[in-house]
């Protein structure tokens, strides 16, 4: 517990509830506006102004990193997915269910629909869902196209008609996965989560039934059997985490490899956005993944849910979300600086965006497709650039360049406003002649990122005429009319069709090192203690910290981002790993071995969460 003045906090249109009791039960303080008072912590179900990105402080959280809505909405996640799939190849991207994005792909569902009819087999079923609804709302399922009406965008999927069930009851998985930054790549899953049923039995024969079909507590909660005591389900439709681990335990499965491949959905989703969501040091973001099993115990990615529902519907509910809560403020790491909350010893925290992705050549991706290693061509490798969003072609005009901070993201040991004093006696101005080959996809060419971080003056919003604006929020369970009705003012780069150049907006650095980027000396063993002394913690709370998940998975962190390390050390893991005979020898190795040097995780997942390197032969 910090002491000194009272941290506070601010919540959007006085909710969540439970973050507001979390909060006031820890001695925070609301903020009231009427007192003008500073704050540590806003909190709020939509996006985020372009401002207020730009004002942050060095004491100041948001709950959200700006433009993830490339996997928070349907269609730009099936987008980014299609496209990740067209690049690494279908061995790792094979967790999400064929999607077309009506009208724009009808022809091509049409010919898939047609194709699949002419041939003799089961019956195949399609589920049809509007891009920019949550709470299972405008959701259907059809086998016959002529019950295929809709009067907005819509993502149809093939329908997963065969899944895993209770009792005779389909349900699906609430994962509550923390994003504590985006550059270095830093994840966590919370080892709570939800486990959400259908209250009426699955039947195919009954397509209409939505009670049988969705797991959506919004709709299920108004089911006739709602309350009723149903087989081995109970009352209600949910289940914590723990109870089903529990019923796992006496099924025939293979549990760590359930646990692996649901943290390696997480990871490759994330993945498919990480280089292109701006830089923002003190923001984090709380996503939720839906997880369904099929027949065979296959996880696939239904969706995931940006601002995930936070309404306590019952004592499941209770127990899950008042953990996470907690155990996310923790992991924001407050000062006692924090507290103080001195606004002359802190500048806004730059919001930058990282060069585009630069994905491999066919050649170079021989080793993932296939799971096939491939080698490398001498002479050097030509790597495309993911398209990036088109700025207006109008000319920037010259400005004088301040210094600013960039405060990195994960400092345990040294709290923001220290850095920014560090900065002030380190170094003068940034060289003038440096610009930074980057494009910043949340301001384009508002971008106040190029001008003296002295001045706190709102950026004016970002405006692009010839992309269509999209909804921000989407898949957000405790909003509704507001996530509807605003606008995001950035495009998702995954949507732009056109190739752009890499020139970009040139800013100024200043000199002050990333504490993830370790030493610039020229020795290899300074950079890699350098590299240690930053390394995220396994746990915090009932968080777990699923990346960086080893060695090089660290190292591929950072900087500019490493997909395809990443990829190559997850397509790894599934080949490793160890029999319970062997993950025995393994624990007692790790006992008696000394491996305080040593890059260590645990797998999310078990009820006693082991380290990796119990669970695989080699790591």
């Amino acid at each position: 517990m910090l002491h000194g003045a009272s941290l506070v906090f601010r919540l959007h249109d006085r909710g969540p509830e439970v973050v507001r009791e979390v909060l006031l039960e820890r001695g925070w303080k609301e903020y009231d506006q009427r007192e003008e008072e500073d704050w540590n912590l806003y909190w709020r179900g939509t996006a985020f102004r372009n401002s207020e990105y730009h004002n942050l402080l060095p004491w100041q959280r948001l709950n959200h990193h700006p433009k993830t809505v490339g996997i928070t909405r349907k269609d730009c996640l099936a987008r980014n997915l299609k496209r990740m799939r067209a690049t690494f190849g279908s061995a790792l991207y094979n967790f999400s269910p064929t999607a077309f994005i009506l009208p724009n792909d009808y022809t091509r569902f049409l010919s898939q629909y047609n194709r699949l009819r002419g041939t003799r087999g089961p019956s195949v079923y399609w589920i049809c869902k509007p891009v920019d609804l949550s709470r299972g709302r405008g959701i259907f399922i059809f086998e016959d196209i002529k019950d295929l009406l809709y009067d907005r965008p819509v993502i149809v999927q093939r329908y997963i008609s065969k899944p895993l069930l209770i009792s005779g009851y389909k349900f699906d998985l609430r994962i509550y996965v923390c994003v504590k930054s985006f550059h270095p790549l830093t994840v966590y899953i919370h080892q709570e989560g939800l486990v959400r049923f259908a209250t009426e039995k699955y039947n195919l024969s009954s397509l209409r039934n939505l009670y049988a079909h969705l797991t959506n507590t919004s709709i299920n909660k108004f089911s006739p059997f709602y309350r009723a005591a149903k087989e081995r389900v109970g009352q209600g439709c949910k289940w914590t985490m723990s109870k089903f681990r529990h019923f796992l335990h006496i099924q025939d499965t293979n549990e760590l490899l359930l646990w692996l491949r649901i943290n390696n959905i997480v990871t490759l989703t994330l993945l498919a956005i990480a280089p292109s969501v701006p830089s923002c040091p003190n923001c984090m973001e709380l996503f939720g993944f839906d997880i369904l099993l099929d027949g065979t115990w296959k996880p696939w990615l239904l969706e995931v849910n940006y601002s995930p529902a936070l309404t306590l519907d019952c004592q499941a509910d209770v127990t899950v979300k008042r953990g996470v809560i907690g155990d996310m403020i923790d992991l924001m790491n407050y000062t006692l600086r924090d507290r103080a909350r001195r606004r002359g010893g802190g500048q806004p925290i730059c919001v930058r965006a990282r060069r585009p992705l630069h994905f491999p050549t066919p050649l170079e991706l021989s080793e993932f497709k296939g799971n096939r290693l491939g080698k490398r061509r001498s002479g050097g490798l030509f790597s495309p650039t993911l398209p990036v969003i088109k700025t207006h072609p109008k000319k920037m005009s010259p400005r004088r360049f301040g210094q600013y901070v960039s405060v990195a993201d994960y400092r345990r040991h040294r709290s923001p406003v220290e850095s920014n004093q560090i900065h002030a006696t380190r170094g003068g101005p940034a060289n003038k002649t440096h610009r930074d080959k980057t494009r910043n996809l949340i301001f384009g060419r508002c971008s106040r990122t190029n001008a003296s971080m002295g001045k706190r003056q709102p950026c004016p919003p970002l405006a692009h005429k010839h992309s269509p604006h999209k909804s921000e929020v989407t898949n957000a369970d405790d909003t509704e009319t507001e996530a509807e009705t605003e606008r995001s003012r950035e495009a998702d780069a995954s949507s732009s069709i056109r190739d752009t150049s890499h020139g970009g907006l040139g800013f100024r650095r200043s000199k002050l090192p990333s504490i993830y980027s370790g030493n610039q000396g020229p020795l290899q063993m300074e950079k890699t203690t350098a590299l240690k002394e930053h390394i995220p913690p396994l746990r915090v709370g009932d968080f777990i910290r699923t990346f960086p998940f080893n060695a090089a998975t660290l190292r591929a962190s950072q900087q500019d981002l490493d997909v395809k390390m990443v990829l190559r050390e997850l397509l790894k893991l599934p080949t490793q790993l160890a029999t319970p005979g062997e993950r025995l020898r393994k624990e007692k190795e790790v006992k008696e071995a000394d491996h305080d040097e040593d890059f260590d995780a645990l797998l999310w997942g078990p009820k006693d969460p082991p380290l990796l390197s119990q669970c695989f032969k080699r790591l």
